[in-house]
C-alpha cells in the first residue's frame, strides 16, 4: 500500500485533527488533502493541502485522486440550532462527500459515528446515526468502514457541557463497562483518530463496524 492519497473531512474536530496526524506521519501517504470552513496553521507541511470550502459544495472533481475519505464530521443538536441542521452535519454532508468521492474513484470511506447507531432508534441523535450508516454501507466502496466509540476523551475548541460531565464521572462509569457492556467504555480520541487511519489500511472489503475491542486493537 504505497503512493496513497487521503481526503480528511472534519480535520479541525477532536477526532479528525488525530485521524490528520495518523496520516501525515505515515509514509504511505504521500498526500492529504482537507476540506473545512478554515486552515488549521498547525498542519502547514508540504503532503498537506488545505482547502478551506462548503462541505455543502464540494464536488466529485474535489476528490479526484484520492484513494481513501475520512470522515469526522459532526455537531450537537445544540451548537446546530435544530434537529434539521444537526442531519446536514451528521447525515447529509457525510453521505453526499461519500457519493462525490465514489463518482471520482475512491476505494474506501472510513467514517466516525456512535455506540448505539440504529437507524430504528427513538433516540433522534442515535436515529440519525444508525441512518448514515445504513446509506453510507449501501454504496459500492471496496470498502466502508464504520467506527462507534462512545465518550471521546480529549479537548476540543468548543465547549461541550454533556462531554464535560461525562469527562468527570467515566472513570467511574468505566469500572462498570465489562462484558456485553464494553463497548460504552470510554476511549482517548487520538485512539479513535489513530484507528481511522488503521482501518483504511487493513486491505479488506466490504462494510465493517468496530466499537470499543477492536478500535483499540485497530490504534495498537
Amino acid at each position: 500500500m504505497n503512493s496513497r492519497t487521503a481526503v480528511v473531512l472534519g480535520a479541525s474536530g477532536l477526532v479528525g485533527g488525530f485521524c490528520l496526524r495518523a496520516l501525515v506521519d505515515d509514509p504511505d501517504y504521500t498526500r492529504v488533502l482537507t476540506f473545512g470552513r478554515r486552515e488549521l496553521p498547525s498542519f502547514t507541511r508540504a503532503k498537506v493541502a488545505q482547502r478551506v470550502a462548503d462541505l455543502g459544495s464540494l464536488t466529485a472533481d474535489d476528490f479526484r485522486g484520492a484513494q481513501d475519505v475520512f470522515c469526522a464530521l459532526g455537531t450537537t443538536i445544540r451548537k446546530a440550532g435544530s434537529q434539521e441542521a444537526f442531519r446536514r452535519v451528521d447525515l447529509e454532508l457525510p453521505l453526499r462527500a461519500a457519493q462525490q468521492a465514489l463518482g471520482a474513484g475512491a476505494e474506501q470511506f472510513v467514517v466516525v459515528s456512535s455506540v448505539g447507531a440504529d437507524p430504528g432508534s427513538k433516540n433522534f441523535y442515535l436515529r440519525t446515526k444508525g441512518e448514515m450508516e445504513s446509506e453510507l454501507s449501501k454504496l459500492p466502496f471496496k470498502a466502508v468502514h464504520i467506527l462507534r466509540p462512545s465518550l471521546l476523551i480529549g479537548k476540543r475548541a468548543e465547549f461541550r457541557l454533556g462531554e464535560a460531565i461525562g469527562m468527570k464521572i467515566a472513570p467511574a462509569l468505566d469500572l462498570l463497562t465489562f462484558g456485553p457492556l464494553r463497548k460504552y467504555h470510554s476511549m482517548r480520541a487520538e485512539i479513535a483518530g489513530k484507528a481511522m487511519a488503521a482501518a483504511a489500511k487493513s486491505g479488506k472489503n466490504g462494510v465493517f463496524i468496530y466499537e470499543f475491542g477492536p478500535i483499540m486493537t485497530l490504534a495498537a
